[in-house]
């Protein structure tokens, strides 16, 4: 089954701030958005799973490395509504209140939003999987689907937003992250009704994930959402379960390629190694032009002849070990310097990471 773009960008395991994630486009009035609010919640739906229990833990991580609880879809109660483009979106209940809270505010100050998706059940998310996995290849969709179960949208509590300006939904991620001073208005609302930003620019090797404006988590705590959004940290640094420490990023002067070209595969390798237990990053440094050799762009294309490989670069990092490091194959409390990746890309599409170890 072929998927729309806008369907993949929504199971990416890791992307660019400026990656094409595609959407669809559809007009829309703004005397529409206004009373959206209005429609949605006399029209939402109230779905509650048969086997509630007590609830659900709002301050609960999913991310690359911590699943989703075993009994959470057991517990989870959620409201079905319909965005401004007719899609059908899921979301938890209290959450999709103060997202109704969050928007009004924002009409307030001429800003529309809508959702444009929200929760997705672990076992759409293993069809989709085993569909890539059928149609495209085993290592294809586990670079391109995120695993089952460790994916925030389980939850119902992350919500993907779209904007709506001059009528127009504005749904293509490309298009919706040049609107800097409408997401830093947003962001900036966002804590009073229990939200926080949860994909920060620069934190990719904690989150896993590229800057995302459009993407907020409910978390139920007005105080620690202000908090968390105050200090600038990501919900990981707040729970404890990574290190905030700073990480040089050394970009070198390259005539092969611009500053942008090598911060997008730097971004890949932070997403990378987000997937790995008990590491601290130190730092990461561009190895030079002399590194990007034809002969190394031909090793590369020879494995992997479709790609159809135009440009390669090496990248060197330096990071350390915890006592903990179960699920990978790295020596616990140990220090590793000028660890190697290697990336590739072809003409018309981004980096993406062929080789890394020593």
């Amino acid at each position: 089954m072929k998927y729309s773009k806008r369907i993949i960008a929504l199971l990416l395991v890791c992307v660019t701030a400026l990656a094409a994630f595609a959407g669809c486009s559809n007009n829309t009035s703004e005397t529409k958005a206004t009373e959206s609010t209005t429609a949605e919640s006399t029209t939402a739906e109230s779905t509650t799973a048969e086997s509630k229990t007590d609830g659900i833990d709002y301050m609960a991580l999913v991310n690359k490395t911590h699943a989703l609880p075993d009994d959470w879809e057991k517990k989870l109660e959620t409201i079905h509504m319909k965005n401004s483009i007719k899609d059908d979106v899921e979301v938890e209940k209290k959450a999709y209140d103060a997202y109704l809270r969050l928007k009004a505010d924002l009409e307030k100050e001429d800003i529309f939003v809508d959702l444009d998706s929200a929760r997705r059940s672990v076992a759409e998310q293993q069809r989709i999987m085993d569909e890539f996995t059928e149609e495209y290849g085993a290592d294809y969709a586990a670079k391109t689907v995120a695993k089952p179960g460790y994916s925030e949208h389980h939850t119902g509590l992350a919500l993907d937003l779209y904007l709506i300006i001059d009528g127009k939904d504005v749904t293509e991620n490309e298009d919706m992250i040049k609107y800097t001073d409408i997401w830093a208005k947003i962001h900036k609302l966002l804590p009073n009704y229990g939200f926080i930003l949860r994909y920060l620019e620069g934190s990719e090797h904690i989150t896993g994930y590229g800057y995302e404006p459009w993407h907020i988590r409910y978390i139920d705590n007005v105080e620690v959402a202000k908090e968390i959004t105050d200090k600038g940290i990501t919900f990981e640094e707040y729970l404890k379960t990574a290190s905030g420490n700073k990480v040089e990023i050394d970009y070198g002067k390259s005539k092969l390629y611009s500053k942008d070209e090598l911060k997008e595969a730097v971004v890949q390798i932070k997403c990378q190694f987000a997937f790995y237990k008990g590491l601290e990053l130190k730092s990461i440094r561009y190895a030079g032009d002399d590194a990007a050799t034809d002969k190394k762009l031909k090793q590369f294309q020879k494995k992997n002849p479709d790609a159809k490989y135009t440009k390669v670069a090496e990248f060197l990092m330096d990071f350390s070990t915890s006592s903990d490091t179960s699920g990978t194959t790295f020596t616990p409390n140990h220090d590793y310097d000028e660890y190697q990746w290697w990336l590739a890309a072809s003409k018309d599409d981004g980096w993406e990471i062929v080789d890394f170890g020593y």
